[in-house]
């Protein structure tokens, strides 16, 4: 069964010349080599899942057919910001990494899939309100206390995953016009602080916040 180390020597050697998907999962790189940039005409789904990368290269934005990015599991502290500057990009996933800061310019405006799962992000930027296209937003397990107010800009959403945070609030889980959304159909966001005064007003036969079906 091929490695991915055999897929490294496979695109060395010129034998993945013309390849959409390359998967390059756990071998141990700390940057990226520098033969995935052969590919730029091409590439379209690139996983570099369960690496050592602290950093993207600005050479990433080359990848101009790319739109699928998996870099899970890698030490990341900032999601980098040449993800923005990647045209065609639709998914980004960093899942299990450490990332702490998430800068407006990381995020491309041809955006549908975010994947942050896992980490240690605080804040999101306003900007995120301006990826039109996104459809699912998956922050579990971070530290955030509040999203941002655009994000009921993001008319496409459908799914969003918020479980164990830092919200106090259910108005900060869900800022305004978040709900009014016309696709949203999955909101997950137990293990939060507010969920406690929840689920004691319900155990109290109480309605915390009534839902217009």
């Amino acid at each position: 069964m091929a490695t991915p180390h055999d897929t490294l020597d496979r695109l060395r050697s010129g034998a993945l010349a013309g390849t959409a998907r390359l998967d390059l999962r756990g071998c141990g790189f700390t940057q990226v080599p520098a033969a995935v940039f052969d590919l730029a005409d091409t590439l379209q789904v690139l996983d570099l899942s369960g690496n050592a990368l602290e950093d993207l290269p600005p050479a990433l934005a080359g990848l101009h057919r790319l739109q699928v990015l998996f870099c899970s599991d890698n030490p990341f502290t900032t999601l980098p910001a040449v993800l923005g500057r990647c045209p065609a990009l639709q998914l980004i996933g960093f899942k299990a990494n450490r990332i702490h800061t998430v800068p407006a310019e990381a995020l491309p405006p041809t955006l549908r899939w975010l994947i942050l799962t896992d980490n240690q992000i605080e804040t999101l930027p306003e900007t995120l309100g301006a990826c039109a296209p996104l459809q699912k937003l998956m922050l579990a397990g971070n530290r955030l206390r509040r999203l941002p107010d655009g994000l009921a800009h993001c008319q496409r959403l459908e799914l969003v995953r918020l479980a164990a945070n830092q919200f106090e609030t259910i108005a900060d889980a869900l800022p305004n016009g978040l709900l009014a959304l016309p696709r949203l159909a999955w909101l997950a966001h137990a293990g939060n602080p507010f969920g406690e005064a929840l689920e004691r007003q319900a155990e109290a036969g109480a309605t915390a916040m009534p839902i217009d079906w």
